[in-house]
């Protein structure tokens, strides 16, 4: 079996659920994500890419992508309501994002979490070479590093938090809170988008184990000194900003405004169907403001891109439900025979079709409740390189600590988001261009490589990881 000196362990690989004419893998590219964020390392790095390759049964035989082997991980049906469904997306993710939804806890769930956890631990264990760094991903694989370390003690082990991490009054709700804990302390680095969750985590430790802690240091009960800081994730900004310009990506945009029916302003949203994204908050918000006359349908059109997401779960379907109802009670209220308030799109979007749309926007709504970052947010900066369009943008979002020149809200304060949609879509244009610029040249400074570089120098000091990510 072939070795790697880099091996990344991720709940997905990063697949096109639809494979090419000729059979060849694919990256799978949604809207901000995972993938998104390391493709561009990936594909320029000699690595390995463990995780789940979306069906249920055997582990399918798979391709290379490049210079980037896949190692598919099996779950059967049980095992994708257990771990995936359950404990990772009914029980952590809502407690992760400040329990906008209540958080359900069942006690096999946990079981079934713990076993698959340990599947991909002892994976990535067969295939990482000696002394080799593995760089594990996100909350759905929390118990990984500890197990990794018991297997592999050689190994150099990094775990990367793209979500939330919550304060210790959320955290302390969580029935098997040590386990968890522990598992991310099993890292030599643990990495978060904000240093709020380095903080969190030094308290936890502190208050769970005992340990001594600071916000980028903590020391185990076997005298191993685990550290935490924020890497805020990136995208690829020379990637979107070269898509955007593209003459075929130019046309299209104009081609959408006029099936839009040319109006005056078009506002911009595109999300993960999921409740943390504020998407109900967003279309209470907007029906007010043309039920007070503020907006008029003609002059006014607004797009919501739902990219679907986590569609077994009973309270995603409950919410794709409640949104449909509500866009059609607004176009039924506020739309026009062939000019509908809201255009709602409950489908995928390609990179190019996205790049169009962010082109299209006058004002890119992007209001989550609570998210680690938002990779739309840049994207859309990233696409705009005419210096024009405006970004509301949560408070609530990992990206509002690097953007402050965007139009900040509070997406829970309804008047407050109002207030500051008003704003934007009647800013005069200096003012859009300088914030646009100022975005800009942030993203320019804080890429996907930046960001790579430095979670890999911060996890291997010497410099042997980050000196294999291209200039």
């Amino acid at each position: 079996m072939r070795q790697s000196s880099l091996v990344v362990v991720a709940n997905r690989l990063p697949l096109d659920d639809n494979a090419a004419p000729d059979g060849a893998c694919e990256w799978r590219r949604s809207p901000g994500g995972l993938a998104g964020a390391l493709q561009p390392i990936l594909q320029q790095t000699p690595a390995t890419w463990v995780g789940w390759a979306g069906g249920v049964g055997p582990a399918p035989r798979l391709p290379d992508i490049g210079s980037l082997r896949l190692r598919p991980v099996a779950l059967s049906e049980d095992e994708l309501r257990g771990y995936y469904e359950g404990f990772a997306n009914s029980t952590l993710w809502p407690l992760y994002h400040d329990a906008v939804q209540q958080p359900v806890f069942q006690r096999e769930w946990w079981e079934t979490y713990r076993s698959v956890n340990r599947r991909f631990a002892e994976t990535a264990a067969e295939v990482a070479g000696k002394h080799a760094a593995v760089w594990v991903q996100d909350y759905h694989l929390q118990l990984v590093p500890q197990m990794l370390r018991e297997l592999r003690p050689d190994l150099l082990i990094g775990f990367f938090m793209h979500v939330p991490f919550p304060p210790p009054e959320l955290y302390m709700q969580l029935p098997r809170r040590v386990e968890l804990l522990n598992g991310l302390l099993g890292a030599d680095l643990v990495g978060f988008q904000r240093e709020q969750a380095a903080h969190n985590l030094a308290q936890l430790a502190q208050k769970l184990l005992g340990a001594e802690a600071t916000d980028d240091e903590i020391i185990t009960n076997d005298g191993r000194t685990v550290h935490a800081a924020a890497f805020p994730v990136s995208i690829d900004v020379t990637e979107m900003s070269a898509l955007a310009a593209r003459t075929d990506v130019v046309t299209h945009a104009k081609q959408l405004r006029a099936d839009l029916g040319s109006p005056k302003r078009v506002l911009l949203s595109v999300d993960r169907l999921d409740y943390t994204k504020g998407i109900e908050h967003r279309l209470t918000a907007y029906s007010e403001l043309l039920r007070d006359g503020h907006v008029k349908v003609r002059d006014t059109v607004m797009v919501q891109v739902a990219v679907p997401s986590r569609e077994r779960v009973e309270s995603y379907r409950d919410l794709k439900d409640r949104i449909e109802g509500e866009v059609g009670r607004i176009n039924g209220e506020y739309g026009r025979v062939g000019e509908p308030a809201i255009h709602y799109l409950n489908q995928p979007f390609d990179r190019a079709q996205l790049a169009a749309l962010y082109r299209t926007a006058d004002v890119m709504v992007v209001t989550p409740l609570r998210d680690g970052m938002n990779l739309v947010a840049k994207e859309f900066v990233a696409a705009r390189e005419d210096g024009a369009g405006a970004l509301v943008l949560s408070e609530f979002a990992g990206a509002a600590a690097e953007l402050p020149q965007a139009f900040l809200c509070n997406p829970h304060d309804l008047d407050d988001l109002k207030g500051t949609l008003l704003r934007a879509m009647e800013a005069e244009p200096g003012d859009l261009a300088g914030r646009m610029t100022a975005m800009r040249e942030h993203l320019g400074r804080h890429d996907i490589l930046a960001w790579a570089r430095a979670y890999l120098t911060a996890l291997d000091r010497s410099g042997r990881l980050a000196r294999r990510l291209p200039h």
